[in-house]
């Protein structure tokens, strides 16, 4: 393949390209600070390591992005998942704290719960979107306000420690040696994507995004979709709730979930899903959950301070979504075609 070619196509053909190599790139940076980064070992049956560690802390941000990813495809967006990670949470905690020692139906009751009110609210979005006719940006903003209000209700404004097992299993326990709430966010990424890539659901989603107009011209029944598609991102974000708050051992209505639709997004952007819609993947939206986690890991690892972190986020986010932007793509191709020019008239 011509030089020139493998500048204009990389984008296009390799879409993982640069969100690989951005992960590579932190990887032998943490290599070069610790080169035990990869060493991973058993202990009570248990794998510990910094990988497993960065897994286990993207799992939540994961569920979040694959939802937020579906919602982007159809030109729209979620800012209120964040505020739906605390509602989550919140009333699991609540249910949980009726009874000094919860019983099994108590904790199937508080996952049952938290995942409804998950569901109920992305409902409300898709209501509005959909439905109403809102500007999505403006629809999850009300709930991004209200939705915090509502956990800090559940929570009476205090932080509510949960101590049953079987519930801090989920999002803190191990099966088969690695963390459970890895294992939910795997299956979760697998089922969606054998849902929406297995059948005409994919199609239609993407169709939305290119051309909303034009699908409901031709009958497609658009505004389902949408709404279907706003209530799943509700789901995922209740989940990431359960395994947060099951993690921490604890419901925080104030900080529970706080910026983490920021997070969701720079996720889905960084995998190569395009905000005009129309195009995602579920693969891109993985990588850019790992390259935040791991970039988060990297910054304490070589001595960044916290008030800094965010800042240093921000900096590689810019530099990669440079890299993969048009013009990027625009220039590197006109700097290949002149290469092989140059190459040309010097033979």
């Amino acid at each position: 393949m011509k030089l020139s070619n493998w500048f204009a196509r990389d984008g296009v053909e390799r879409p993982l390209l640069w969100p690989c190599v951005t992960l590579a790139l932190l990887f032998g940076l943490n290599l070069v600070v610790n080169p035990n980064f990869l060493a991973l070992r058993m202990l009570d049956g248990h794998l510990f390591g910094a990988p497993i560690d960065i897994l286990n802390r993207a799992a939540p941000l994961v569920l979040v992005a694959i939802g937020m990813t579906l919602v982007i495809a159809t030109r729209g967006i979620d800012i209120s998942v964040g505020a739906v990670v605390a509602i989550a949470g919140g009333a699991a905690a609540t249910i949980l704290a009726t009874q000094a020692v919860p019983s099994g139906a108590l904790i199937v009751q508080a996952l049952v719960a938290a995942l409804i009110v998950g569901v109920l609210s992305g409902m409300w979005n898709g209501l509005l979107v959909a439905f109403v006719g809102m500007q999505p940006i403006i629809a999850t903003l009300i709930l991004m306000v209200a939705g915090r209000g509502i956990a800090q209700l559940l929570t009476a404004g205090q932080i509510i420690p949960i101590g049953a097992p079987g519930y801090l299993f989920v999002g803190g326990g191990y099966w088969l040696g690695v963390p459970c709430s890895v294992w939910i966010a795997t299956v979760a990424v697998l089922a969606t994507a054998a849902l929406v890539e297995g059948t005409a659901l994919g199609l239609f989603i993407r169709a939305i995004g290119v051309n909303p107009v034009a699908t409901r011209l031709v009958g497609l029944r658009s505004k389902a979709i949408v709404f279907a598609v706003y209530s799943f991102s509700g789901l995922t974000a209740a989940l990431a709730g359960i395994l947060i708050s099951s993690n921490v051992r604890s419901a925080d209505g104030n900080n529970a979930g706080l910026l983490l639709e920021l997070d969701a997004i720079l996720a889905v952007t960084l995998g190569g899903t395009s905000l005009l819609g129309g195009r995602f993947s579920f693969a891109g939206t993985v990588l850019g959950a790992l390259i935040i986690q791991t970039l988060t890991y990297t910054t304490y690892s070589i001595g960044v301070p916290p008030e800094a972190t965010l800042v240093v986020k921000a900096a590689v986010v810019l530099a990669v979504s440079v890299i993969q932007s048009p013009a990027a793509h625009a220039l590197a191709m006109s700097f290949g075609a002149s290469l092989v020019k140059s190459r040309g008239v010097a033979r």
